[in-house]
């Protein structure tokens, strides 16, 4: 037997190293570390790309960048934003918090879990390696639109390269959604009901079934232009009795409630901060909740407000221009929740509350501009244009990304033990906050003197020029603010421990140890009886111990 046990031993030790037991793992705190910081390294490659193109745009008749090239920075930009940050990051906190927040001690599928992050980082890797492919990266556009993605326009192996990073992550991320399903429903601790359960829970339940929903949606339609390129297909080929609307249609039901999964868990996060943040319970728990549910639904119905230009008709752009109004309603009872949860509560202006709040104020803009691209004789004069992008923008980066930080920084205590800096993180976000309305403030009005949104250089003279350079200056602002958050990232080994509770909060995850055990629980879980259990818990704590 202690032969047996020398024999095995050895065997057993590569998985126990520092860096080998991160690469073997299964634990779902761990995952959902690798899926975080994958992402914000996936960011930062995608924000150079971003910087290399506004430095393009910041002069009239630049020379910096080829017209091909810039295409290609283009394309990648677009795709890894959507593809290999904003979902991937969001699905790194639903990873570490899921079981946390419901009391369970893993997710439902721990290794299918750990498969989910290996098909990301392959898939990133792909992406932003078709650079280096014969003929470069793909230069289509993030959205592929046929004829610029055929093999006629797009000769190299660049889409090929796209198809299959693509197809890589849409594995990755329908692994994730069914784990994510199957937890929520099957694993919640005693008494946590669905009416009790955290609201950043209702929202990545959501985001979970909106991507089993809408992925083989896109799988199937990336097939079949990798079939139109490699086997002489001609699904999309309007000269050989194709349609090139046929990939709109199927990318845009894709692409649309996409938006929503990337929304939606940020507004989960904000949910989740700000009754702690004004030290109030969040007003209208229930309207919240189910306005996720509202905002989902109405989501999968505005897909082809996208295609007010290929001449549908009245009938069609009419009813998708009522729908996408009608999204605007689940919206506002979020954002009137939110404020009414604010309103004479005991707000501290803590890092967390101030990117919470920094999305509410983005996002209404980003909001109010998509009422103008919603109805369709405004959107016949603005499509394609630069206020599109601006529009998306305020919309995804002020909605997601705001909320995404806003998460950073109020969960980063439990997964490492220890606070990021106050002064930094303030210094973070007024940067941020700043150089985000410098950068993409000023497109709007780039679109409405008619700049379109795929342009690579212009003439001299006009208010083009001083629009794009104060967008490019904003561009490097945000840029700085990054640097900003790096800095406080790897000074933060520096600070003191904290307790599991530092913020008072409300919801289980803070009843573990900073950072929680393997095992995640080292005590029994107190029983859910409301969506707050911890306060509760400290209640009756509070009332044994006066007797």
């Amino acid at each position: 037997m202690a032969a047996d046990q020398e024999t095995h031993a050895p065997s057993l030790d590569w998985k126990q190293g520092r860096v080998t037991s991160w690469l073997t793992t299964t634990d779902h705190k761990r995952i959902g570390i690798l899926y975080i910081v994958t992402s914000l390294v996936f960011f930062g490659i995608a924000g150079l790309l971003a910087l290399l193109i506004r430095l393009q745009l910041a002069s009239p008749d630049q020379d910096f960048i080829t017209g091909d090239k810039y295409n290609e920075l283009f394309t990648i930009h677009g795709t890894a934003m959507v593809f290999l940050v904003v979902v991937p990051i969001l699905a790194g906190f639903g990873n570490y918090l899921v079981p946390l927040m419901i009391g369970a001690r893993d997710m439902a599928f721990p290794k299918l879990n750990a498969l989910s992050f290996w098909f990301f980082l392959l898939g990133g890797i792909v992406l932003y390696g078709s650079f280096f492919a014969k003929g470069g990266a793909s230069s289509a556009g993030w959205t592929a639109y046929p004829p610029l993605s055929e093999s006629e326009y797009s000769p190299g192996n660049g889409v090929d390269l796209w198809i299959l990073s693509l197809h890589l992550l849409t594995l990755s991320s329908l692994a994730g959604a069914i784990n994510f399903t199957v937890t929520i429903l099957n694993m919640r601790t005693r008494g946590m009901t669905f009416m009790r359960m955290p609201l950043f829970i209702w929202a990545i339940f959501t985001y979970a079934v909106l991507l089993i929903l809408i992925l083989p949606m896109l799988s199937g339609g990336l097939t079949l232009l990798l079939f139109d390129r490699q086997l002489g297909t001609h699904f999309f080929v309007p000269e050989e009795g194709g349609s090139a609307l046929l990939w709109q249609n199927v990318f845009w039901f894709f692409g649309h409630p996409e938006v929503y999964v990337m929304i939606l868990p940020a507004f989960g996060i904000v949910s989740e901060v700000i009754p702690v943040f004004a030290r109030k319970p969040i007003f209208g728990y229930a309207a919240i909740a189910f306005s996720t549910l509202g905002i989902a639904f109405a989501g999968m119905l505005v897909w082809a407000h996208h295609l007010f230009t290929v001449g549908y008709g009245t009938g069609l752009n009419s009813f998708f221009m009522i729908a996408s109004f009608l999204v605007a309603v689940p919206t506002g009872i979020k954002i009137l929740n939110w404020l009414a949860t604010l309103w004479r509560g005991n707000i501290s202006f803590d890092t967390p509350m101030l990117f919470a709040l920094g999305l509410i104020s983005l996002f209404v803009i980003g909001g109010l501009t998509g009422i103008f691209v919603a109805a369709y004789p405004v959107d016949w004069q603005l499509h394609d244009t630069y206020f599109v992008v601006a529009h998306f923008h305020y919309t995804l980066f002020g909605g997601s990304m705001f909320g995404i930080f806003a998460g950073l920084y109020y969960w980063w205590p439990k997964m490492f033990g220890r606070r990021l800096d106050e002064r930094l993180g303030k210094f973070h976000f007024w940067l941020m906050f700043a150089g985000f309305n410098l950068a993409f403030m000023p497109q709007h009005f780039l679109g409405l003197l008619g700049m379109p949104r795929r342009i690579y250089t212009y003439s001299e003279g006009g208010a083009w020029e001083i629009y794009n350079r104060l967008s490019t200056i904003g561009a490097f602002l945000m840029a700085a603010a990054m640097v900003v958050f790096a800095v406080n990232v790897l000074r933060s080994r520096r600070y003191a421990r904290v307790g599991n509770d530092p913020w008072v909060a409300n919801t289980l995850e803070w009843f573990a140890t900073s950072p929680p055990p393997p095992e995640n629980w080292t005590a029994p879980l107190p029983y859910v009886s409301s969506p707050r259990p911890l306060r509760d818990l400290r209640i009756r704590l509070e009332e044994t111990r006066l007797g």
